[in-house]
């Protein structure tokens, strides 16, 4: 039998931060595509987790074309030096199609079917003619394998994105499958992030390190490495 490759040197860091709260996410509209801006609790919380954030010291920052997540990067790429927000549109939210710019009362009357398809496990097309799951996990995996090549050996790269679009990459890169992925992992509170290593350099295999992790950070103590989750939206 021949030896294991065994593989040394840096590994890479993956930080992805969902963007801060917006109206609509208050308000519980389903945004997807919608090009809705921070709200003024939103822009603060984007200052607060800048703060923390910037100690990882980034290679590389790319956000959502959405400008949620967007002024959401700019604010962290202030706060990192010598740093900039690359735009790249298959950062995007769920396309949630019909919903889109509906109150969820609204969507559940007008779409009383969507309760139970969201809280089963098989895919489907959100808002009729919106996207899938598996679609969603698809573009931000694609993304990601690119974004991966333009990072230096040992680098981080920073992805601000949205609630679903995180989950989806991030079940993806721990090889769960999408209906797993879909009903283990909780979505990120907004600037909530997650933070996932290499288990080795250059293997591509990941290990998740925190999950909602916050500005303030949760006590080392008790469970500090997944922060608590704020309400979804």
């Amino acid at each position: 039998m021949s030896p294991a490759v065994v593989t040394s040197g840096p590994i890479r860091r993956l930080v992805v931060v969902r963007h801060g709260v917006t109206d609509h996410n208050a308000r519980g509209i389903w945004q997807g595509h919608l090009d809705s801006p921070l709200s003024e609790d939103g822009l603060a919380q984007a200052e607060e987790a800048a703060r923390e954030l910037a100690a990882y010291d980034p290679d590389l920052i790319v956000s959502s074309d959405l400008q949620r997540a967007r002024v959401t990067a700019e604010i962290i790429a202030a706060a990192c030096p010598g740093q900039q927000v690359r735009v790249d549109p298959r950062l995007r939210e769920i396309h949630v199609g019909q919903w889109q710019g509906l109150e969820r009362a609204e969507m559940t009357e007008r779409f009383p079917d969507a309760p139970t398809l969201l809280s089963g496990t098989e895919d489907f097309r959100r808002g009729v003619d919106g996207e899938t799951y598996g679609e969603l996990a698809d573009r931000m995996h694609a993304a990601c394998t690119d974004l991966f090549g333009d990072l230096p050996e040992g680098g981080t790269l920073f992805l601000i994105t949205h609630g679903v679009s995180a989950r989806a990459l991030t079940g993806d890169l721990l090889g769960l499958d999408r209906e797993a992925s879909w009903g283990i992992l909780e979505g990120l509170g907004n600037c909530h992030w997650a933070e996932l290593r290499e288990t080795a350099p250059g293997t591509d295999r990941w290990r998740l390190v925190g999950w909602n992790l916050r500005t303030p950070p949760v006590d080392s103590r008790q469970g500090a490495r997944f922060g608590a989750q704020t309400p979804r939206g």
